[in-house]
């Protein structure tokens, strides 16, 4: 070893070729397969600091969670065989979101692969789909520091996960001081910078006409946008436009503009449905939002879209100007282009939309429910919402509430497992926000089931750690309701299904009452008079808080009309045939009835 002979190793080369890419952290568990580079992580006294996580798939979710709060690339370490197997899944986070991840992945020695050998799998096999554009096996010393290289060059340059195989025995074999120059050995350097993409005079000219043609813009904000929400809204300002956001979009627009209609899609809002629905152009900016049936109709809007990767142009709506480039950068070059509106009737009445919206989701919110409403407890949170917090969100029906009712004040950043949806990313997340800013507060909305997953097992990781934060808070909302709520509706939604109980139903289990246990604090609301006096115990705290909300399962989760009126038929049928259905849709009805009117 490195200690006993002096030998600077292959394990040593990688931590070196870490800190030279400016990785902070690394997020893991060890194992065999990848205790040579444990071992070169320990020499290297913290830097990068070693993070163990309850779970590979946690550490590889908190790795994807580093990338989005940071802008950095997130990197996660795990051992061979199993563990290699449960990263994939916060790896998929990563591609599906476009984030630069890099995993390194030990492996049995070289001398075993073949054998059939414990725990042995194909890994490059396994990984050749999450990380389809760069997973490499490291087979000899003089390679490593190039594998690495191009590891971490590709994540950034495509946004995308990309996997490291590290054999146990290459790990420990001594590195050359540099690498030989000759035949067959590739030097390289930790080296990546971003470049400047800007699409053509003709193209911005040509995609300029078309939102000047227009009569009634929509612009569609997506994460593309990040750090150019301002010229988002010059270029809406001088188009007189209404602006809605994906989910991912959500925290790089200010909502609280009277011209902003909230996220669009399954779990938007009535504004934003209704501008898809009545605008003649739409304007997409850093957007590949799946749900096709909430934009407008083919052929009913004009459509321009500014990406960066010109994979995603037209993906989802038919174009007439696809623009390949940076948001900010096109935007700049193309906001001296646009023509100012002097007619703001469609502008008026986007604002009309959006006042419309916001007294029914506060109506919404105030509504009776037992024994509390999820939509009252997540809006409580809006006006407490510290300016520097940090937010993360799980996925089920919290992410409704989230996308609905948390106005996010301007530089708060917000994550979420978007597009791979996966159950059990928000305590992984919120880890991984926290220690990237351990002197900003971090709220996380959990549901019970998401809670059950993951969460319980990284509140261990809290408890281990919180002491070391400059600001201790870190709140964990779980809204308690005992049932896969989000699931229990889809069924009655795709198929007209009743709720299928042993499916659902979830084992009752002590949340507050656990973080107690933890040496945390625990805090449980039933009353819906204590729920200000909650939010605002737990974001005075002197150290993380499980703030338990116990609320009712049968708020529903209705789509925006019109796609939601097209369910409400499915919902009807399926509870009907519940024997406990009648008041979850005397709540449905009344939802369908403010969106109708």
């Amino acid at each position: 070893m490195a200690e006993q002979g002096g030998d600077r190793l292959v394990a040593d080369l990688v931590v070196e070729r870490l800190r030279a890419w400016g990785v902070p952290r690394v997020f893991g568990y060890s194992g065999d397969g990848i205790n040579g580079l444990m071992g070169a992580l320990r020499r290297a006294g913290g830097d990068p600091a070693f993070v163990q996580a309850r779970h590979e798939e946690n550490a590889a979710l908190m790795a994807t969670g580093h990338a989005k709060y940071t802008g950095g690339v997130g990197v996660v370490v795990t051992t061979q065989g199993p563990g290699a197997v449960h990263t994939l899944n916060g790896l998929y986070d990563a591609k599906l979101d476009h984030q630069p991840v890099v995993a390194i992945v030990g492996q049995q020695p070289t001398t075993a692969l073949g054998s059939e050998y414990q725990q042995e799998i194909d890994l490059t096999t396994l990984f050749k789909d999450v990380a389809a554009q760069y997973v490499q096996a490291v087979l000899a010393p003089e390679q490593a520091g190039m594998v690495l290289d191009r590891a971490f060059r590709t994540a950034l340059a495509t946004r995308s996960p990309c996997v490291v195989v590290l054999p146990h025995d290459v790990q420990v074999e001594p590195a050359p001081a540099v690498p030989p120059h000759e035949h067959g050995v590739v030097p390289t350097a930790p080296q990546w910078r971003p470049p400047r993409v800007v699409p053509a005079d003709d193209d911005l000219a040509e995609a300029a006409a078309v939102l000047d043609a227009g009569e009634r813009v929509a612009v569609l904000v997506g994460q593309g946008a990040r750090d150019a929400g301002d010229l988002v809204r010059s270029v809406a300002e001088r188009l007189g436009a209404g602006v809605a956001t994906s989910l991912l979009g959500k925290p790089w627009w200010d909502e609280t503009l009277p011209f902003s209609c909230g996220v669009m899609g399954h779990l938007g809002t009535t504004a934003s449905a209704w501008l898809m629905e009545h605008c003649d152009t739409l304007l997409m900016i850093g957007t590949n939002d799946p749900w096709t049936e909430f934009y407008p109709a083919p052929g009913q809007a004009r459509a321009v879209q500014i990406d960066l990767d010109g994979r995603h142009l037209g993906n989802r709506y038919p174009v007439e100007v696809g623009l390949v480039g940076d948001a900010a950068e096109t935007l700049t070059a193309l906001l001296p282009m646009l023509g100012e509106r002097s007619d703001r009737s469609w502008r008026t009445q986007v604002v009309g939309q959006v006042e419309r919206w916001r007294r029914i989701a506060e109506e919404r919110a105030d509504a009776a429910a037992a024994p509390l409403n999820p939509e009252y407890v997540v809006r409580a949170l809006a006006p407490r919402l510290p300016a520097d917090a940090q937010v993360s969100v799980d996925v089920g029906s919290v992410v409704y509430w989230y996308a609905r009712h948390l106005t996010l004040p301007p530089g708060v950043p917000a994550h979420l497992s978007s597009t791979l949806a996966s159950m059990g990313s928000g305590l992984p997340y919120a880890l991984a926000a926290k220690l990237a800013a351990p002197d900003r507060p971090v709220v996380t909305l959990v549901g019970d089931g998401a809670m059950q997953m993951n969460g319980i097992a990284e509140l261990v990781t809290v408890a281990s750690r919180w002491r070391d934060w400059a600001d201790p808070r870190l709140v964990v909302l779980v809204l308690h309701n005992g049932d896969l709520a989000e699931v229990t509706w889809e069924q009655r939604e795709t198929e007209g299904d009743p709720r299928y109980d042993v499916s659902q139903s979830l084992p009752d289990f002590p949340y507050a009452g656990y973080a107690d246990l933890l040496g945390l604090t625990g805090i449980r609301v039933e009353a819906g008079d204590d729920v200000g006096a909650a939010w605002d115990r737990a974001l005075a705290a002197d150290r993380p808080v499980v703030l338990e909300a116990v609320v009712d399962p049968d708020v529903p989760l209705l789509p925006p009309f019109p796609v939601g009126e097209a369910k409400l038929d499915s919902f009807h049928r399926a509870l009907d045939q519940e024997d406990d259905g009648a008041r979850a849709r005397a709540l449905l009805d009344r939802q369908a009835a403010q969106e109708s009117g």
